[in-house]
């Protein structure tokens, strides 16, 4: 559902045009001039629909075609959230920070923890399943790490819009809110999901001390 509702909400305002007439990259170019901040943010294209990110690597936010090239209120909305981003990192924001330290942690950590569950499943050793369970609590605490830094990137983009004189109308307000905020809810589904199957995997392991 939340997956739809980014989808419907990124198509409706995809086609409406900003009052500026402004395309994604100029948005962008507007709101680096008016915070200093962001001044050494670089630009650049990615292919693909919603692929847009900021790389934080080489301070990078790289736009979709789609987002780049045409003057909608999605293109203001998107480029202010991954530009929300890049203020989080130039400001050093703490939840940031914290994420990132546990991002070579998350990479490992699942597929250990879906073996270990996996095996301890099958082997009958709780043990294994309940060191899976920690692995998997990595993943979970991430997830929910990622959520108020999201929240948090598309405030700080309607704040960048604003700042730059680019929330002209209504229209521009209100279509760039509906847009971040239907991208705010597939992170809340997301940590929804996997807080549910971390306390599927407890279940899982109680069943098997009782057993």
């Amino acid at each position: 559902l939340a997956q739809w509702y980014v989808r419907s909400s990124y198509a409706k305002w995809l086609q409406q045009r900003n009052t500026m007439g402004l395309t994604g990259a100029d948005v962008a170019r507007r709101i680096m001039s008016a915070a200093p901040e962001l001044r050494g943010v670089r630009l650049e294209g990615t292919p693909g629909e919603l692929s847009d990110h900021f790389d934080p690597r080489d301070n990078t936010v790289r736009m979709s075609p789609s987002i780049a090239q045409q003057p909608s209120v999605a293109s203001m909305a998107i480029v202010a959230h991954e530009l929300g981003h890049a203020q989080q990192y130039a400001e050093k924001s703490a939840l940031i920070s914290l994420r990132q330290f546990l991002l070579p942690a998350v990479q490992l950590s699942p597929n250990i923890a879906y073996g270990l569950i996996l095996f301890g499943i099958i082997a009958q050793a709780t043990g294994l399943l309940w060191l899976g369970i920690l692995f998997f609590g990595i993943t979970v605490v991430f997830m929910l790490l990622t959520l108020p830094v999201e929240i948090d990137a598309s405030r700080r983009g309607l704040v960048l819009l604003r700042q730059a004189g680019l929330m002209q109308t209504e229209t521009d307000s209100g279509g760039s809110r509906q847009v971040l905020t239907a991208a705010a809810l597939t992170y809340v589904a997301a940590a929804v999901s996997s807080l549910l199957t971390l306390l599927y995997y407890v279940m899982l392991a109680q069943r098997s001390n009782n057993d």
